[in-house]
């Protein structure tokens, strides 16, 4: 569901998929073709939240940014099922991997995964690149072919589900 707030009210762009059971709060731009999940809240209230298209923003995620601040998603971005997201910047192709916290104002380097789990600590900055694991983050390893190809289906599958949800519709039983 979208609501406006405080004069803010969010802007979705074309074949993007936002569930009837997510909450989309107030300033949040959300390009094209991307996918919002069932129950993710997105939380733009007091600050602004930019999502690039081609992004899936996946069940249960939280996204928020703080007061007169930005949460800046580039495209391509994977957020697996119930991240909490707060960070000021997600690079270009990366993936968040379920249940990671990404803390007030880190920023992710693009190209990068964060494993599942993790969490970004408040103004960390992980470089672009690599996989990223553990309490704190730390750089794992540097991205492989396998992981590029991997990721580049797994991308391209949600693009593929948000355009069949809009095609097809939920019917309730």
């Amino acid at each position: 569901m979208l609501y406006s707030f405080d004069n803010r009210q969010p802007r979705i762009g074309t074949e993007t998929y936002v569930s009837e059971h997510a909450l989309v709060i107030g300033d949040v731009e959300i390009g094209n073709n991307c996918y919002i999940g069932h129950g993710a809240i997105l939380r733009g209230d007091y600050g602004s939240i930019r999502i690039g298209s081609g992004t899936a923003v996946e069940e249960g995620v939280i996204i928020h940014a703080p007061p007169d601040d930005f949460c800046f998603i580039e495209e391509k971005v994977t957020i697996g099922h119930g991240a909490i997201i707060h960070a000021a910047k997600i690079g270009m192709d990366v993936v968040i991997g379920m249940g990671a916290i990404l803390s007030i104002r880190s920023e992710i380097g693009a190209h990068t995964i964060i494993a599942e789990g993790s969490v970004v600590r408040m103004k960390q900055i992980v470089p672009g690149g690599v996989v990223a694991g553990g309490n704190p983050a730390k750089v794992l390893r540097t991205i492989l072919k396998k992981d590029e190809d991997l990721w580049g289906w797994a991308k391209q599958l949600y693009i593929d589900l948000a355009k069949k949800y809009l095609r097809l519709g939920m019917k309730r039983l």
